[in-house]
C-alpha cells in the first residue's frame, strides 16, 4: 500500500471538533474532561490529523483493527455488497451471511460449527449467556476480577475491572473467581505449575461453596486482554474444561480481543489445546471495518434449541454489509498470511523487542504475551513490583502514565494504556519495520516512565 500523503488542513480539523464537542457524547468518559482527536484518515498501521501529525497505532483501534486501516480488498468488498444487497432481515438464508458462517466454523476449534451473528462482542456474550442458562435451566454465571466481557447488562456485571463497579446491580447471578496471574499471585505461587494448580482448586471450592448444581456457566477470556493480557500458565484451560465437564458447566470462553491471528493462531483457544461449549467473537472477524460479533455454539448446546425456540436475537444479525466484509476479511488473512504474520512478529521482533527494553528500563516489571498481544506491567520498584500508578488511577495520581501516553504520542507513537500497562497491539498485519519503528519510540516513552520509579 503506497503510503498516503499528508496534507494538513486545521481549519477542517477545528470544524470536526466543534462538532464533536456540540454533540458527540463519548463512551467512558466525563465529557467536559475530554480533548478527542480529529482523525483526518488513516491507512494500514498509521492515522493522522488534521495537523499533519502521522500516528502509528499501537492499540489496532480498540485492539480489533487486524488487517489495519483501509485494506483495498475489504473496502472493495463491502462497496460491491452494497450495491448488490445492501441489508435484509436476518430470517432468510443470504449468500453472503451463510459464507461468513462457514468460513468462521471452519476456523473454530471442535464442533463449534453454528454460528449466532451479533452486532458486536458484548451482544455476543449476552446471548451466549442465555443460551448457557437456558441449556442448564441454571442462573449463576462464574467469571474472573482483572477481566473485560463488554458494556450491556449482564456482560457488564460479568465484567472484573471497576468499569463495572456504577452499573453493577448486585443481583445479575454473578460469581467472581480470581483467575492465575503468576506476576500478582493471588495464591503466593512461585512457578506457573503451583499457579495453574492453586487457581484450579480455588475455582473448584468457590463452585462447592456456590452449589455446583446452581452454576449455569464459566467465562473466562481465553487470554484476558483489556485487564493485562495474562497467558494462562500450562494446564489450566484444559483444567477448567475438566471442571466444567464434571459439574455440568457450560465453558464459554470470550475470543472478542483474542481471536482471528491476533495471538499468531486463529483463535488463542488454539494455543492451550482447549474447546469451549461457546465462544464468543467480534472485532477481528473483519477488522472492524462494519460492526459485527457472534456466538460460536457446539453440537450439544445448538441441539437444545432444536425443537425448542431460541428466545433472542438482533435486528442487524448477520448484516450483509458486516458479513461481505468478514468474508473478505479471512480471504485477505488467509491470502496475506495475516495469522502467520502475527505469530513471526510475536516471536521475533515484539517479544524479543520487548524483553529488551525491561532490560534497560526499571519501569517495566514484566513482560507478557504472545502474537501481536503483549503487556508490559510498569512499577515504581521492580523489588516490591508496586504499580507505577495505584489501581484504577485518575487526575494527579495517574500522572506518571499520563507522561508516559504523552511522550509516545509525541514520538509518533499511539500507544494503548490502561492503569499502569501500556499494551503493545499493532495490526496483525504489522510489518517488521513498523514493529521496530514502534519499540523504538517505546524506548524513548519508557525513558519518561523511568523517571518516577524508586
Amino acid at each position: 500500500m503506497t503510503p498516503h500523503v499528508i496534507e494538513p488542513d486545521p481549519q477542517a480539523g477545528a470544524a470536526v471538533k466543534a462538532a464533536d464537542r456540540a454533540h458527540v457524547f463519548h463512551s467512558w468518559s466525563a465529557q467536559g474532561l475530554i480533548d478527542p482527536l480529529a482523525v483526518a484518515g488513516a491507512e494500514g498501521s498509521y492515522f493522522w490529523d488534521y495537523d499533519g501529525n502521522r500516528y502509528l497505532d499501537f492499540t489496532s483501534g480498540l485492539v480489533y483493527t487486524n488487517i489495519g486501516y483501509q485494506h483495498p480488498k475489504v473496502v472493495a468488498a463491502i462497496q460491491e455488497q452494497a450495491g448488490k444487497l445492501s441489508t435484509f432481515a436476518p430470517a432468510f438464508a443470504i449468500d453472503v451471511r451463510s459464507e461468513a458462517a462457514r468460513l468462521i466454523a471452519e476456523r473454530t476449534p471442535g464442533d463449534l460449527d453454528k454460528i449466532f451473528f451479533t452486532n458486536g462482542g458484548a451482544e455476543a456474550v449476552e446471548n451466549a449467556v442465555r443460551m448457557a442458562r437456558l441449556h442448564t435451566g441454571r442462573t449463576k454465571v462464574m467469571s474472573a476480577y482483572r477481566s473485560y466481557h463488554g458494556a450491556t447488562s449482564t456482560a457488564i456485571n460479568l465484567t472484573g475491572d471497576p468499569r463495572r463497579w456504577p452499573s453493577d446491580n448486585g443481583s445479575a447471578g454473578v460469581v467472581r473467581f480470581w483467575a492465575p496471574f503468576l506476576y500478582r499471585s493471588p495464591f503466593y505461587a512461585t512457578t506457573e505449575a503451583e499457579e495453574s494448580a492453586r487457581a484450579l482448586q480455588h475455582l473448584e471450592d468457590t463452585i462447592a461453596f456456590e452449589g455446583p448444581a446452581t452454576i449455569a456457566a464459566i467465562i473466562l477470556e481465553t487470554v484476558p486482554g483489556t485487564a493485562g493480557i495474562m497467558t494462562p500458565p500450562p494446564g489450566y484451560l484444559t483444567g477448567v474444561r475438566e471442571i466444567c465437564d464434571k459439574y455440568g458447566i457450560v465453558f464459554i470462553l470470550d475470543e472478542v480481543m483474542a481471536g482471528f491471528g491476533r495471538t499468531g493462531k486463529w483463535f488463542a483457544a488454539e494455543h492451550f489445546d482447549v474447546v469451549p461449549d461457546l465462544m464468543t467473537f467480534a472485532k477481528g472477524v473483519n477488522s472492524g471495518y462494519v460492526p459485527l460479533g457472534g456466538v460460536a455454539i457446539s453440537e450439544r448446546i445448538a441441539a437444545t434449541f432444536e425443537k425448542r425456540a431460541y428466545p433472542g436475537g438482533l435486528t442487524y444479525s448477520g448484516h450483509p454489509l458486516a458479513c461481505a466484509a468478514a468474508v473478505a476479511t479471512i480471504q485477505v488473512m488467509e491470502d496475506e498470511k495475516v495469522v502467520e504474520n502475527a505469530a513471526h512478529i510475536g516471536e521475533t521482533v515484539l517479544g524479543p523487542g520487548l524483553r529488551e527494553l525491561a532490560e534497560r528500563h526499571p519501569s517495566v516489571g514484566d513482560v507478557r504475551g504472545m502474537g501481536v498481544f503483549w503487556s508490559l506491567d510498569l512499577v515504581k520498584n521492580r523489588e516490591t513490583r508496586e504499580p507505577l500508578v495505584p489501581y484504577n488511577a485518575a487526575g494527579e495520581a495517574n500522572a506518571p502514565m499520563a507522561a508516559f501516553g504523552a511522550a509516545a504520542k509525541k514520538n509518533g507513537l499511539w500507544p494503548f494504556v490502561n492503569m499502569n500497562r501500556t499494551h503493545a497491539v499493532p495490526a496483525c498485519n504489522v510489518s517488521e519495520a513498523e514493529a521496530k519503528e514502534g519499540l523504538a519510540a517505546l524506548d524513548a516513552a519508557l525513558s519518561v516512565a523511568d523517571e518516577h520509579t524508586a
